[in-house]
């Protein structure tokens, strides 16, 4: 059976993306700071540091709302994605 999603919460699709932005660039800033506590910064200071998971959060949130917006206005236009389901059993995960 083919299904098309015609319209998405933008902002619901916007805070979950940034949730997992936020999530996503924890593991990159310890990365950096390993090489900033150990005099190889390279210019990297920790307001930088601290600064680039909120920045990133907020660009993720910024260019998710934009990006579903815009899907929504396409998607009732052209139609949205389109796919097929399937009926799976319960006891499959």
């Amino acid at each position: 059976m083919k299904k098309q999603v015609v319209s998405v919460s933008i902002l619901q699709n916007a805070k979950v993306m940034a949730a997992l932005y936020l999530v996503l660039s924890i593991p990159f800033t310890l990365l950096m700071i390993i090489p900033a506590l150990m005099g190889q910064g390279a210019g990297v200071s920790v307001a930088m540091l601290i600064l680039m998971p909120v920045l990133y959060t907020l660009m993720g949130f910024v260019f998710t709302l934009v990006g579903a917006w815009v899907y929504n206005v396409v998607a009732a236009r052209v139609g949205g994605f389109e796919f097929t389901t399937v009926e799976v059993a319960k006891d499959h995960v």
